[in-house]
């Protein structure tokens, strides 16, 4: 089959992914091979390509990125009886856990610290076919498409976590910092809530997506022109704007008593008015029922990904794109 494998991680401008033959994987007694019809591209596999994470992450070269995986199956284990040859399904950037560690027990599998991360540790879905655990492989709904559904599999559960997590209720007021492949679904779903959504980007572009989807109002960071959010005036904030800059702004920009959602590791500003009880939570991913209720909801017409699709051979291309600020929302890759 072919695939865009990493070799050895650098600039995304030296074009490190190499299109290349490698064998189809072949499933264990609960595996499935998915043969790959779309697979989205995140800002994390950037990381990844360009070696800011190593030596950790990945946990080995060469690999296969991509965590957010659509295709059908091609290939069940002896073991599998809940799929069949030929159904569509999605897989996360949880690619496995331990199943019994207290995380796994108390529906936060996100937090099991032996979890296999698709893409990262195993290989991911920037290929013709992807081996999966069938366990952690989720239908997709009908009426929903190959490439639409993608970006629901990282963008979607990472937004919903996100959205649980601000608490929100109807009538109060939420910053969405970042409207990128994650934000764009943010504002959705918090919208979804009652809230009221204000968006806060510095691109033109993404200000213009915000609305688009749904928010009252989008802004600049304080600084970056004369349209900033006033001080101490939200109820919530959700960060997905990788900057230490956007952490500190959404720390000026919400009320006594706010929750703010941080899902980008940036560090939180030191001189934090503990009278103000504000609560800071990170939050990542989300548990598989949470991840088909996301499912659900792209079903029922509620949340849709905006994305643009292009060849996995170009799969370099795209993440310089992305690192450039010139992706709309999410890119897809299509083998």
């Amino acid at each position: 089959m072919k695939a865009a494998l990493l070799e050895h991680a650098g600039p995304i401008e030296d074009k490190p992914l190499q299109l290349r033959d490698v064998a189809e994987p072949t499933a264990g007694p609960s595996q499935i091979v998915i043969k790959v019809t779309a697979c989205g591209v995140c800002r994390s596999n950037l990381h990844m390509v360009e070696g800011d994470w190593l030596p950790a992450t990945p946990s080995s070269l060469p690999i296969i990125p991509g965590h957010e995986v659509v295709g059908t199956v091609s290939a069940l284990g002896s073991a599998v009886r809940h799929l069949a040859v030929g159904d569509r399904v999605g897989v996360q950037p949880i690619w496995s856990t331990c199943g019994v560690c207290e995380f796994c027990l108390s529906g936060r599998e996100q937090l099991c610290r032996t979890k296999q991360i698709t893409g990262e540790t195993l290989d991911g879905g920037y290929a013709e076919y992807m081996l999966a655990e069938s366990a952690y492989a989720y239908p997709i709904p009908a009426g929903v498409s190959d490439t639409e559904a993608a970006p629901l599999f990282c963008p979607g559960i990472t937004a919903y976590g996100s959205v649980r997590k601000a608490a929100l209720s109807p009538g109060q007021k939420v910053a969405v910092l970042g409207v990128g492949g994650v934000g764009h679904m943010v504002i959705q779903m918090a919208g979804l809530t009652g809230a009221d959504v204000y968006a806060v980007t510095r691109s033109a572009m993404h200000q213009a997506v915000a609305e688009e989807l749904g928010a009252v109002k989008s802004y600049s960071p304080k600084g970056a022109d004369g349209s900033f959010v006033p001080d101490a005036s939200l109820d919530a904030a959700i960060v997905f704007a990788p900057s230490a800059a956007s952490v500190a702004e959404a720390v000026r920009i919400t009320k006594p008593g706010a929750r703010i959602v941080l899902g980008v590791a940036e560090p939180v500003p030191g001189a934090i008015d503990i009278g103000d009880e504000k609560i800071i939570v990170g939050s990542v991913l989300g548990n598989r029922q949470q991840m088909r209720e996301v499912l659900d909801m792209a079903a029922a017409g509620k949340l849709r990904s905006i994305h643009a699709d292009f060849p996995l051979a170009e799969a370099n291309e795209v993440l310089r794109m992305l690192k450039a600020g010139e992706i709309r929302a999410r890119a897809v890759l299509v083998p």
